[in-house]
C-alpha cells in the first residue's frame, strides 16, 4: 500500500473523503492487498462519521465497525 498525499489546504469533508480518499485510493489498495479479509474501523473525525461515509463503507467493505459501535475511550479496545 502506498502513502496517500493530500494538499495541506484541502478541506476534507465527507464528500471528498468518500470520492477521493476512499474510492479512488484507499479501498483499491486495501482490496488489492487483503481481498475481502479485513475489518475497516476508523476514529470519530467528522468526515469518517458522515452518513454518506458510513453508508459507503457498509456497502464497500466486508466488515465495517460503525462509529457508534466503537467506544472512543475504551482501554480494552484502544491500546
Amino acid at each position: 500500500m502506498s502513502l496517500i498525499f493530500i494538499n495541506h489546504d484541502t478541506k476534507i469533508d465527507g464528500c471528498y473523503y468518500c470520492d477521493v480518499v476512499l474510492m479512488q485510493q484507499m479501498l483499491l489498495s486495501i482490496h488489492s492487498i487483503a481481498g475481502d479479509t479485513y475489518v475497516f474501523q476508523q476514529d470519530s473525525v467528522p468526515a469518517h462519521r458522515a452518513r454518506q461515509t458510513v453508508k459507503l463503507l457498509q456497502r464497500e467493505t466486508p466488515k465495517f465497525i460503525a462509529p457508534e459501535l466503537w467506544p472512543p475511550n475504551s482501554p480494552d479496545l484502544n491500546p
